[in-house]
C-alpha cells in the first residue's frame, strides 16, 4: 500500500513536470510567433519606410532623368538626402500612413456592419457575394482618398521647406480637401471625382492579386510542408515554422506581387494625386536642392499618354529599385528571425 503511494506520488510529480514544461514549450512557441510577426510588421511599415519615401518621390517626379530603376542608385540619394537633411527626411510622413490605415480598417468595418457588403468571404462564395466584397473594399478607398492624398504629400514634400506637421495634420488636410477648405491649391488641382476610379481600380486590383497570390502560395507551402514529416527531436521547430512562417512567407509574396505588377499604376495615380497641391520635391536626380511639381494632367488616359510620349516606358517605373531595397530587407529580417528562433527552440528543447 505504502509502495503504491509512493508510485502514485512520483507518478503525479512526473506529469506535473511533463505538462509544465509542455505549457512552457507553447508559450515559448506562441511568444516566438508573436516575434516574428511583430518583427515582419517592423520591417513593412517602419524599417522599409524610407524605400516608400523615395519609391514616391521618383514617382511623382517628372523632371528626373535619373529613373533609379535599380537599388544601388536608391542607396546613393539616400545616402545625400539623409547627409544634407538629417535621417528624419528619410522617416516622414511615417505616422500619417498608420493614420490612413486606421481609417481604412474604420471604414471597411463601418460600411460592413451597415450594409449587406460582406468584410469577409464565406468558403461557400458566389459570384453576388465576391460583388459586393470587392465593392466594399472599392467604396472604402474612395473614402479614404483624401485623407491618402494628405498623406502622400507628407511623404513627398521636402523637408528643407515643410513646417513640422501635427500628428492629425493628415485628417486635417483630408477633410479640408473635401470640403474645398484649408491649404491654398493651384487651378489644376484635380477635383475627387476625376481621381475616384483610378484610386478604386488600384485598391481593388491590389486586394485581388494579393489575396490571390497568398492562397496560392499558402496553398503550396502547406502542400510540401504535409510531405515532409518532422523527426522527432526537430517536431517542436518544425511545428512552429510550420504554423507561422507559410503565412508570413505568403503575406510577403502577395505584396510584392501586387506592388510590382501595379507599380504603373500607382506611379500615375500618384501623379494625379499631388497635382496642383504645390508640393515641393528633393530632387532625386542630386539628393539635394528641391522641385515644383507642376503638371497638368487632364486626368488618368492624359496622364498615361503624357508618361508614355515624353519619358517612355520606363518612365512608369521611376524609383522601382526602392522597391528592390523595400522587399529584400523585408527578406533578410524574415530570414533572420526563423534563424534566431530555431536556434532558441532547439536550444530549449
Amino acid at each position: 500500500m505504502a509502495f503504491s503511494s509512493f508510485c502514485d506520488y512520483h507518478c503525479c510529480i512526473i506529469s506535473f513536470c511533463f505538462g509544465f514544461f509542455s505549457s512552457f514549450s507553447e508559450q515559448l512557441n506562441r511568444f516566438a510567433g508573436f516575434g516574428i510577426g511583430l518583427a515582419s510588421l517592423f520591417t513593412e511599415n517602419v524599417l522599409a519606410h524610407p524605400c516608400i519615401v523615395l519609391r514616391r518621390q521618383c514617382q511623382v517626379n517628372y523632371h528626373a532623368r535619373n529613373y533609379h530603376l535599380t537599388p544601388f542608385t536608391i542607396v546613393n540619394i539616400m545616402y545625400c538626402i539623409n547627409k544634407t537633411q538629417g535621417p528624419r527626411a528619410l522617416w516622414k510622413g511615417m505616422g500619417s500612413t498608420f493614420i490612413v490605415q486606421g481609417i481604412t480598417l474604420g471604414t471597411e468595418g463601418i460600411i460592413s456592419e451597415f450594409t449587406p457588403l460582406p468584410r469577409e468571404l464565406s468558403h461557400k462564395w458566389n459570384l453576388k457575394q465576391i460583388g459586393g466584397h470587392l465593392l466594399l473594399k472599392g467604396l472604402t478607398h474612395v473614402i479614404a482618398m483624401p485623407f491618402y492624398s494628405a498623406s502622400l504629400i507628407e511623404t513627398v514634400q521636402s523637408e528643407i521647406i515643410r513646417d513640422n506637421p501635427g500628428i492629425l495634420d493628415c485628417v486635417k488636410e483630408g477633410i479640408g480637401r473635401v470640403v474645398g477648405l484649408g491649404v491654398p491649391h493651384s487651378k489644376r488641382l484635380l477635383p475627387l471625382m476625376v481621381l475616384t476610379f483610378p484610386t478604386a481600380l488600384h485598391g481593388v486590383l491590389h486586394y485581388v492579386i494579393s489575396s490571390v497570390v497568398q492562397k496560392l502560395v499558402l496553398f503550396i507551402l502547406k502542400r510540401d510542408n504535409s510531405h515532409n514529416l518532422p523527426t522527432e527531436s526537430s517536431t517542436s521547430v518544425q511545428s512552429m515554422l510550420d504554423a507561422y512562417f507559410p503565412e508570413l512567407i505568403a503575406s510577403f509574396a502577395a505584396s510584392l506581387c501586387a506592388d510590382v505588377m501595379l507599380y504603373p499604376l500607382e506611379t500615375v495615380l500618384h501623379r494625379l494625386h499631388i497635382q496642383g497641391t504645390r508640393t515641393i520635391i528633393d530632387n532625386t536626380d542630386l539628393g539635394y536642392e528641391v522641385l515644383p511639381i507642376n503638371t497638368q494632367y487632364e486626368g488618368m488616359k492624359d496622364c498615361i499618354n503624357t508618361i508614355k510620349r515624353e519619358e517612355g516606358m520606363q518612365g512608369f517605373y521611376k524609383g522601382f529599385g526602392a522597391v528592390i531595397i523595400q522587399y529584400t530587407l523585408h527578406v533578410a529580417v524574415l530570414q533572420l528571425t526563423k534563424i534566431i528562433y530555431s536556434t532558441l527552440l532547439q536550444n530549449v528543447s
